[in-house]
Protein backbone atom coordinates (compact mmCIF):
# COMPACT_ATOMS: atom_id res chain seq x y z
CA UNK A 1 0.00 0.00 0.00
CA UNK A 2 1.42 3.43 -0.67
CA UNK A 3 2.98 5.36 1.88
CA UNK A 4 1.14 8.89 2.20
CA UNK A 5 3.56 10.03 4.53
CA UNK A 6 6.44 9.66 2.22
CA UNK A 7 4.49 11.08 -0.42
CA UNK A 8 3.33 14.60 1.58
CA UNK A 9 6.98 14.73 2.36
CA UNK A 10 8.46 14.60 -1.29
CA UNK A 11 5.60 17.62 -3.27
CA UNK A 12 8.31 19.64 -3.53
CA UNK A 13 10.93 16.37 -4.66
CA UNK A 14 9.42 16.01 -8.58
CA UNK A 15 11.17 16.02 -11.24
CA UNK A 16 9.86 18.81 -13.67
CA UNK A 17 12.65 20.44 -15.64
CA UNK A 18 15.59 18.24 -16.27
CA UNK A 19 19.25 19.64 -17.18
CA UNK A 20 22.03 16.69 -16.96
CA UNK A 21 25.76 16.94 -17.46
CA UNK A 22 27.74 15.01 -19.96
CA UNK A 23 24.50 13.66 -22.22
CA UNK A 24 23.26 16.27 -25.58
CA UNK A 25 19.33 17.00 -25.01
CA UNK A 26 17.54 15.28 -28.00
CA UNK A 27 14.25 16.27 -27.01
CA UNK A 28 11.95 17.66 -24.40
CA UNK A 29 8.43 16.12 -24.39
CA UNK A 30 4.92 16.66 -22.42
CA UNK A 31 6.42 14.11 -19.94
CA UNK A 32 9.70 12.39 -21.34
CA UNK A 33 13.13 14.15 -21.80
CA UNK A 34 15.61 12.60 -24.45
CA UNK A 35 19.27 12.36 -24.49
CA UNK A 36 22.00 11.11 -26.13
CA UNK A 37 25.17 9.28 -25.61
CA UNK A 38 27.48 6.57 -27.19
CA UNK A 39 24.57 5.99 -29.18
CA UNK A 40 22.32 5.62 -27.06
CA UNK A 41 19.05 7.65 -26.02
CA UNK A 42 18.39 8.44 -22.25
CA UNK A 43 14.52 8.53 -21.60
CA UNK A 44 13.84 10.62 -18.36
CA UNK A 45 10.34 9.99 -17.45
CA UNK A 46 9.61 13.16 -15.43
CA UNK A 47 6.82 14.19 -13.03
CA UNK A 48 4.95 16.28 -15.05
CA UNK A 49 1.21 16.03 -14.94
CA UNK A 50 0.23 17.79 -18.86
CA UNK A 51 -3.75 17.94 -19.92
CA UNK A 52 -5.22 20.59 -22.34
CA UNK A 53 -1.76 20.92 -23.85
CA UNK A 54 -0.52 22.24 -20.67
CA UNK A 55 1.70 20.96 -17.59
CA UNK A 56 -1.14 21.31 -14.73
CA UNK A 57 0.88 19.63 -11.78
CA UNK A 58 4.22 18.02 -10.97
CA UNK A 59 3.38 14.29 -9.02
CA UNK A 60 5.77 12.91 -6.80
CA UNK A 61 6.79 9.57 -8.08
CA UNK A 62 4.85 9.72 -11.25
CA UNK A 63 8.13 9.02 -13.53
CA UNK A 64 9.56 6.54 -11.47
CA UNK A 65 6.09 4.74 -11.74
CA UNK A 66 5.34 5.21 -15.28
CA UNK A 67 8.84 4.07 -16.52
CA UNK A 68 8.70 0.98 -13.87
CA UNK A 69 5.50 0.13 -15.44
CA UNK A 70 6.85 0.20 -19.05
CA UNK A 71 10.10 -1.73 -17.87
CA UNK A 72 7.96 -4.82 -15.96
CA UNK A 73 5.43 -4.73 -19.55
CA UNK A 74 8.52 -4.51 -22.06
CA UNK A 75 9.65 -7.84 -20.47
CA UNK A 76 6.29 -9.69 -19.92
CA UNK A 77 5.97 -9.04 -24.03
CA UNK A 78 9.25 -9.56 -25.08
CA UNK A 79 9.38 -13.20 -26.49
CA UNK A 80 5.87 -11.61 -29.13
CA UNK A 81 8.27 -8.73 -30.53
CA UNK A 82 11.67 -7.05 -29.54
CA UNK A 83 11.40 -3.37 -27.55
CA UNK A 84 13.97 -0.91 -27.79
CA UNK A 85 14.70 -1.25 -23.89
CA UNK A 86 18.45 -1.81 -22.99
CA UNK A 87 18.61 -0.56 -19.04
CA UNK A 88 16.85 0.42 -16.56
CA UNK A 89 19.63 2.52 -14.56
CA UNK A 90 17.30 4.96 -12.02
CA UNK A 91 13.79 4.75 -11.50
CA UNK A 92 13.01 7.65 -13.75
CA UNK A 93 15.89 6.21 -16.71
CA UNK A 94 15.72 4.24 -19.46
CA UNK A 95 18.51 3.71 -21.51
CA UNK A 96 17.08 2.63 -24.98
CA UNK A 97 18.51 1.88 -28.69
CA UNK A 98 18.06 4.33 -31.48
CA UNK A 99 14.61 3.56 -33.09
CA UNK A 100 13.20 5.90 -35.81
CA UNK A 101 8.96 6.04 -34.30
CA UNK A 102 7.25 4.92 -37.40
CA UNK A 103 4.34 8.30 -37.68
CA UNK A 104 1.35 6.34 -36.55
CA UNK A 105 -0.18 5.53 -33.34
CA UNK A 106 -1.49 2.20 -33.05
CA UNK A 107 -3.96 2.39 -30.73
CA UNK A 108 -6.25 -1.16 -29.59
CA UNK A 109 -9.72 -0.80 -27.98
CA UNK A 110 -11.15 -4.20 -26.20
CA UNK A 111 -14.53 -2.29 -24.99
CA UNK A 112 -16.09 0.91 -26.60
CA UNK A 113 -15.59 3.27 -24.58
CA UNK A 114 -14.05 7.44 -24.66
CA UNK A 115 -15.02 10.99 -24.15
CA UNK A 116 -13.04 12.46 -26.90
CA UNK A 117 -13.77 12.96 -30.67
CA UNK A 118 -11.28 10.48 -31.36
CA UNK A 119 -12.93 7.64 -28.99
CA UNK A 120 -14.81 4.44 -30.37
CA UNK A 121 -17.87 5.38 -28.32
CA UNK A 122 -18.23 9.32 -29.23
CA UNK A 123 -17.84 8.34 -32.96
CA UNK A 124 -20.45 5.07 -32.63
CA UNK A 125 -23.08 7.54 -30.72
CA UNK A 126 -23.18 10.31 -33.47
CA UNK A 127 -23.86 7.12 -36.49
CA UNK A 128 -20.69 6.35 -37.33
CA UNK A 129 -20.24 2.65 -38.38
CA UNK A 130 -16.98 2.42 -39.96
CA UNK A 131 -14.75 4.00 -38.03
CA UNK A 132 -10.83 3.78 -38.59
CA UNK A 133 -11.83 0.81 -41.13
CA UNK A 134 -13.48 -1.26 -38.62
CA UNK A 135 -17.06 -2.03 -39.52
CA UNK A 136 -19.05 -1.41 -36.01
CA UNK A 137 -21.92 -3.64 -35.29
CA UNK A 138 -25.46 -2.05 -34.49
CA UNK A 139 -26.60 -2.06 -31.13
CA UNK A 140 -23.70 -1.50 -28.90
CA UNK A 141 -24.02 0.20 -25.19
CA UNK A 142 -21.47 2.21 -23.75
CA UNK A 143 -18.58 0.54 -22.23
CA UNK A 144 -19.47 -2.83 -24.36
CA UNK A 145 -17.05 -5.33 -24.79
CA UNK A 146 -16.11 -6.17 -28.47
CA UNK A 147 -16.29 -9.46 -29.82
CA UNK A 148 -12.47 -9.03 -30.03
CA UNK A 149 -10.14 -6.21 -29.39
CA UNK A 150 -9.67 -4.01 -32.94
CA UNK A 151 -6.72 -1.57 -33.77
CA UNK A 152 -8.01 2.36 -34.56
CA UNK A 153 -4.70 3.63 -35.57
CA UNK A 154 -4.65 7.60 -35.37
CA UNK A 155 -2.20 10.15 -37.34
CA UNK A 156 0.22 12.10 -34.95
CA UNK A 157 -0.57 15.60 -35.19
CA UNK A 158 0.93 18.79 -33.46
CA UNK A 159 -2.29 20.09 -32.40
CA UNK A 160 -4.02 17.01 -32.38
CA UNK A 161 -4.27 13.29 -33.38
CA UNK A 162 -6.52 12.46 -36.17
CA UNK A 163 -8.45 8.68 -37.53
CA UNK A 164 -7.03 6.97 -40.35
CA UNK A 165 -7.46 3.35 -41.66
CA UNK A 166 -5.33 0.37 -42.33
CA UNK A 167 -5.44 1.42 -46.00
CA UNK A 168 -4.92 5.16 -45.78
CA UNK A 169 -1.30 4.37 -43.78
CA UNK A 170 -0.18 1.95 -46.83
CA UNK A 171 -1.96 4.26 -49.44
CA UNK A 172 0.20 6.93 -48.04
CA UNK A 173 3.62 5.51 -47.62
CA UNK A 174 3.33 6.52 -43.70
CA UNK A 175 4.36 2.47 -43.13
CA UNK A 176 4.78 -0.14 -45.58
CA UNK A 177 1.80 -3.27 -45.94
CA UNK A 178 4.77 -5.28 -44.91
CA UNK A 179 5.83 -3.57 -41.80
CA UNK A 180 1.97 -2.85 -40.95
CA UNK A 181 1.22 -6.54 -40.89
CA UNK A 182 3.97 -6.92 -38.23
CA UNK A 183 2.87 -3.82 -36.23
CA UNK A 184 -0.66 -5.25 -36.26
CA UNK A 185 0.00 -8.55 -35.44
CA UNK A 186 2.35 -7.70 -32.74
CA UNK A 187 -0.07 -5.01 -31.17
CA UNK A 188 -2.67 -7.67 -31.00
CA UNK A 189 -0.52 -9.91 -29.35
CA UNK A 190 0.71 -7.61 -26.90
CA UNK A 191 -2.70 -6.41 -25.94
CA UNK A 192 -3.68 -9.95 -25.04
CA UNK A 193 -0.68 -10.41 -22.94
CA UNK A 194 -1.77 -7.41 -21.13
CA UNK A 195 -5.68 -8.59 -20.86
CA UNK A 196 -4.37 -11.69 -19.75
CA UNK A 197 -2.27 -10.32 -16.82
CA UNK A 198 -4.27 -7.23 -15.77
CA UNK A 199 -7.42 -10.24 -15.34
CA UNK A 200 -5.19 -12.33 -13.20
CA UNK A 201 -4.70 -9.37 -11.08
CA UNK A 202 -8.06 -8.00 -11.00
CA UNK A 203 -8.34 -5.82 -13.80
CA UNK A 204 -9.66 -4.83 -17.57
CA UNK A 205 -7.04 -3.90 -19.85
CA UNK A 206 -9.80 -1.48 -21.36
CA UNK A 207 -7.25 0.44 -24.53
CA UNK A 208 -3.82 1.41 -24.79
CA UNK A 209 -1.69 3.25 -27.24
CA UNK A 210 1.47 2.09 -28.38
CA UNK A 211 3.92 2.98 -30.29
CA UNK A 212 6.23 1.01 -32.65
CA UNK A 213 9.66 1.97 -34.54
CA UNK A 214 12.23 0.57 -36.98
CA UNK A 215 15.76 -0.59 -35.54
CA UNK A 216 19.18 0.03 -36.85
CA UNK A 217 18.66 -2.72 -38.55
CA UNK A 218 15.11 -1.96 -40.05
CA UNK A 219 13.36 -3.86 -37.93
CA UNK A 220 10.18 -3.50 -36.25
CA UNK A 221 10.48 -3.10 -32.35
CA UNK A 222 8.07 -1.26 -29.65
CA UNK A 223 9.27 1.87 -28.29
CA UNK A 224 7.89 4.27 -25.71
CA UNK A 225 5.75 3.15 -23.14
CA UNK A 226 3.52 0.12 -22.39
CA UNK A 227 0.34 -0.31 -20.77
CA UNK A 228 0.75 2.93 -18.18
CA UNK A 229 -1.89 4.63 -16.60
CA UNK A 230 -0.96 7.11 -19.15
CA UNK A 231 -1.66 5.21 -21.97
CA UNK A 232 -4.07 2.92 -21.47
CA UNK A 233 -7.55 2.70 -19.43
CA UNK A 234 -7.53 -0.03 -16.72
CA UNK A 235 -11.79 -0.78 -15.00
CA UNK A 236 -11.67 -2.90 -11.93
CA UNK A 237 -12.70 -5.91 -12.92
CA UNK A 238 -15.21 -7.74 -10.11
CA UNK A 239 -17.76 -4.87 -10.40
CA UNK A 240 -17.68 -4.23 -14.30
CA UNK A 241 -20.37 -6.58 -15.39
CA UNK A 242 -22.48 -5.31 -12.30
CA UNK A 243 -22.72 -1.77 -13.56
CA UNK A 244 -22.59 -2.32 -17.33
CA UNK A 245 -25.96 -4.33 -16.55
CA UNK A 246 -27.13 -1.24 -14.86
CA UNK A 247 -25.70 1.34 -17.09
CA UNK A 248 -23.69 2.61 -15.07
CA UNK A 249 -19.83 3.82 -15.44
CA UNK A 250 -16.97 1.07 -14.88
CA UNK A 251 -14.59 1.62 -11.73
CA UNK A 252 -11.31 2.92 -13.01
CA UNK A 253 -8.39 4.17 -12.16
CA UNK A 254 -9.37 7.71 -12.70
CA UNK A 255 -7.35 11.48 -13.30
CA UNK A 256 -9.86 12.97 -14.19
CA UNK A 257 -10.37 14.63 -10.70
CA UNK A 258 -7.45 17.22 -11.78
CA UNK A 259 -8.84 17.79 -15.09
CA UNK A 260 -12.17 18.98 -13.54
CA UNK A 261 -10.54 21.26 -10.50
CA UNK A 262 -8.65 23.33 -13.22
CA UNK A 263 -11.66 23.89 -15.15
CA UNK A 264 -13.60 24.85 -12.35
CA UNK A 265 -11.14 27.11 -10.99
CA UNK A 266 -9.88 28.60 -14.23
CA UNK A 267 -9.84 28.18 -17.43
CA UNK A 268 -7.13 26.02 -18.44
CA UNK A 269 -7.20 26.40 -22.23
CA UNK A 270 -6.63 30.10 -22.25
CA UNK A 271 -5.35 31.62 -19.07
CA UNK A 272 -2.10 32.52 -19.40
CA UNK A 273 -1.08 31.74 -14.96
CA UNK A 274 -2.72 28.45 -13.86
CA UNK A 275 -3.39 28.29 -10.64
CA UNK A 276 -1.56 26.29 -8.64
CA UNK A 277 -2.90 22.46 -7.92
CA UNK A 278 -4.11 21.41 -4.45
CA UNK A 279 -1.66 19.39 -2.67
CA UNK A 280 -3.74 17.24 -1.47
CA UNK A 281 -5.07 16.76 -5.17
CA UNK A 282 -1.13 16.15 -6.18
CA UNK A 283 -0.78 13.93 -3.34
CA UNK A 284 -4.03 11.55 -3.97
CA UNK A 285 -2.99 11.53 -8.05
CA UNK A 286 0.37 10.13 -6.69
CA UNK A 287 -0.92 7.44 -4.44
CA UNK A 288 -3.48 6.52 -7.31
CA UNK A 289 -0.43 5.69 -9.64
CA UNK A 290 1.44 3.84 -7.00
CA UNK A 291 -1.02 2.08 -5.85
CA UNK A 292 -2.15 0.99 -9.47
CA UNK A 293 1.75 -0.29 -9.76
CA UNK A 294 1.98 -2.38 -6.99
CA UNK A 295 -0.94 -4.05 -7.31
CA UNK A 296 -0.88 -4.80 -11.11
CA UNK A 297 2.40 -5.17 -11.52
CA UNK A 298 3.01 -7.28 -7.27
CA UNK A 299 5.52 -5.38 -6.88
CA UNK A 300 6.46 -3.00 -4.26
CA UNK A 301 7.41 0.50 -4.81
CA UNK A 302 10.72 1.50 -3.83
CA UNK A 303 10.52 5.46 -2.82
CA UNK A 304 14.45 6.25 -3.42
CA UNK A 305 13.51 9.68 -1.57
CA UNK A 306 16.88 9.78 0.26
CA UNK A 307 18.33 12.63 -2.04
CA UNK A 308 16.99 15.22 -4.71
CA UNK A 309 15.87 13.41 -7.45
CA UNK A 310 17.60 15.69 -10.11
CA UNK A 311 20.88 14.53 -7.67
CA UNK A 312 20.52 11.48 -8.17
CA UNK A 313 19.19 10.77 -11.68
CA UNK A 314 22.92 12.67 -12.74
CA UNK A 315 24.45 10.58 -10.11
CA UNK A 316 23.04 7.46 -11.74
CA UNK A 317 23.65 8.56 -15.00
CA UNK A 318 27.43 9.42 -14.38
CA UNK A 319 27.77 5.56 -12.69
CA UNK A 320 25.80 4.09 -15.62
CA UNK A 321 28.50 5.58 -18.37
CA UNK A 322 31.58 5.43 -16.15
CA UNK A 323 31.08 1.71 -15.88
Amino acid sequence: MPDRAIIKANLKNTLTKTDFQGVNSVYKGKVRDTYEKDGKYILVTTDRQSAFDRILASVPFKGSVLNLFSAFWFEKTKDIIDNHLISIPDPNIAIVKKVTILPVEVVVRGYITGTTDTSAWVNYKNGERLFCGVQLPEGMKKNQKFDTPIITPTTKEEKHDAKISRDEIISKGLVSEENWNKVEKAALAIFQRGQEIAAEKGFILVDTKYEFGLDEMGNVILADEVHTPDSSRYWIADTYEERFNAGEEPQNFDKEFLRIWFVEHCDPYNDEVLPDAPDELVEELSYRYIDIYEKLTGKEFKYNADMPIHERIQKSLNQYFSG
